[in-house]
């Protein structure tokens, strides 16, 4: 599979709408056999009736090259599946076909993601990597097949036609995609869906997780987190105070952790604390991240389907607020706040984003919250200056460490190995490579870093992960540190202006007594 920032985003072509609302249409007649480009264009009827079930993954699964594969198929009279629709009384909802009937909308509209009807959906907030996919598909439509606008002009004036344009032509107003139909009440209709979307290009373990589990709170909010309360909104069922409350928090939570966004090779120390928003795995990060914040002093509920389903909004909203106190303690101005670093805490040695990083951290901290562990943080703090030179210092073996675990264990392994270095470090004991692989709990006989170096060095240009490497690490080498932990500071995300002499003892405003630190540091070590 293309990697998700290559992929083109066409989920506004076709509406949503809440497949249990439905009913299934009983009256008995012949339906249309075929759905064709003029369903798409001014005045086409079944175009703008289709829907998607809440329940449908996003459209946003191919990349430019099938895209415009697809319309090739169509334009040369290449045989392409069927559609698969089900019939209720207010629309026609595709159980299968939704990239297909994007694709031929978004040829019609000329919209690949990044035009009217997107920005529109996407609250006029489309990101950096959906418009890069979007030139790339209308670069190779236009260059190989064609726009729309082009043929729709040849159909007005078919006179300068020659015969193989004729042909082509023809095909084009004359061809339909097959349409199947689904029979039985809404129940046998997703029933359907699920069985066809576990062939051909199944649902990925994330889609269907969220998928079977759409009622439940954790879910709803990270729908809500991921696009920043834009697009089709999972929450528009529940009274107009919670839908602007879940807004309200998605929109803050997603600036937290996505922005400003990822951009490769890394040329600035100002990273999104979880990653590149657009890939797939920003989804997962985000599910589990909601679900770290959640969970009591026992550990629970640990997984989205231990929660009730939604019914009033409530649970959606007490997920969200409760996360972003999480996330508030890591980063940003409030007087808790620790300002961690993301370049020190979340980024791996080529500066990617590291899953097992960030949430082995966020984890370990949420914990602490969770038992009201107040004394954790000023140790955390005591120990700062020596803890970042070590997770600095050691990126590439920890890095290796963690990769050496089983991909379920990552993060719970970065965890035992963050806390253990702060234990060791507050008992004044030597942190080498040798004891970070034990309270990481290695098991392997032998345990080989690979010199990223070497790895890096295959080729005689520079490649985006040396850049980001070398960037980092210079710098890193002279950011500017709190003067109260001697940590990194975050100044695009989190600082505190102190007072040096403090005003309670007649300490002025004036430059020279001002320094910059940690909000945690300034309002909590200092007082």
């Amino acid at each position: 599979m293309a990697p998700r920032s290559a992929l083109v985003n066409l989920d506004a072509m076709i509406a949503r709408s809440d497949f249990a609302t439905q009913e299934a249409d009983d009256k008995v007649f012949e339906n249309v056999s075929t759905i064709s480009l003029r369903d798409f264009t001014r005045g086409g009827l079944i175009g703008p009736n289709l829907r998607k079930p809440d329940f449908q993954r996003e459209t946003n699964h191919w990349s430019p090259a099938q895209v415009e594969s697809l319309l090739e198929c169509f334009v040369h009279g290449d045989l392409i599946p069927s559609v698969i629709l089900w019939q209720s009384p207010t629309y026609l909802f595709v159980i299968d076909g939704g990239h297909r009937l994007s694709v031929l909308k978004a040829w019609v509209e000329d919209d690949y993601g990044d035009g009217p009807i997107s920005q529109k959906f996407f609250g006029y907030d489309v990101s950096s990597d959906q418009k890069k996919a979007a030139d790339k598909a209308r670069e190779l439509i236009n260059s190989k097949i064609g726009s729309w606008q082009h043929f729709q002009a040849k159909i007005d004036d078919s006179s300068e036609l020659t015969t193989a344009e004729r042909k082509r032509v023809n095909t084009i107003i004359s061809r339909g995609l097959p349409i199947q139909w689904v029979k039985g009440d809404p129940d046998k209709a997703a029933e359907s869906f699920f069985k066809i979307n576990m062939k051909g290009t199944p649902l990925d373990d994330v889609e269907e997780l969220l998928l079977r589990n759409r009622k439940k709170p954790i879910s709803i909010a990270a729908r809500a987190v991921i696009r920043s309360a834009q697009g089709h909104r999972y929450w528009s069922a529940f009274d107009n105070t919670k839908v602007q409350e879940i807004e309200k928090i998605a929109k803050e939570l997603h600036q937290v952790l996505f922005k400003p966004e990822l951009e490769r090779p890394i040329k600035t120390l100002a990273l999104p604390l979880g990653g590149a928003q657009s890939v797939r795995t920003a989804l997962q990060i985000l599910i589990e991240f909601i679900l770290v914040s959640n969970r009591n002093q026992q550990g629970l509920p640990k997984k989205i389907e231990d929660y009730l389903d939604e019914t009033d909004g409530c649970g959606t909203v007490e997920a969200l607020k409760k996360s972003l106190k999480l996330a508030k303690s890591i980063t940003g101005n409030d007087k808790g706040s620790l300002g961690l670093h993301p370049a020190v805490y979340f980024y791996g040695p080529t500066g990617r984003h590291s899953e097992p990083l960030f949430l082995g951290t966020v984890t370990l901290f949420a914990k602490k919250i969770a038992n009201n562990d107040q004394t954790f943080f000023r140790k955390f703090t005591n120990t700062r200056e020596k803890l970042e030179s070590i997770l600095i210092k050691n990126k590439d073996l920890i890095a290796t460490i963690v990769q050496k675990h089983y991909s379920n264990e990552r993060s719970e392994k970065y965890l035992y190995m963050l806390e253990g270095i702060i234990v060791s470090i507050l008992e004044g004991k030597e942190v080498d490579e040798n004891m970070l692989v034990a309270l990481s709990g290695f098991k392997g006989k032998k345990l080989v870093a690979a010199s990223l170096s070497s790895l890096l060095s295959e080729t005689k240009k520079f490649s985006e992960d040396t850049k980001s490497k070398v960037f980092i690490n210079t710098a890193l080498s002279s950011a500017i540190q709190c003067p109260i932990c001697r940590g990194y500071l975050d100044p695009e995300k989190s600082i505190s202006y102190d007072h040096i002499t403090r005003i309670r003892q007649d300490g002025n405003g004036d430059p020279e007594n001002c320094q910059l630190t940690h909000p945690y540091c300034n309002q909590s070590v200092k007082q």
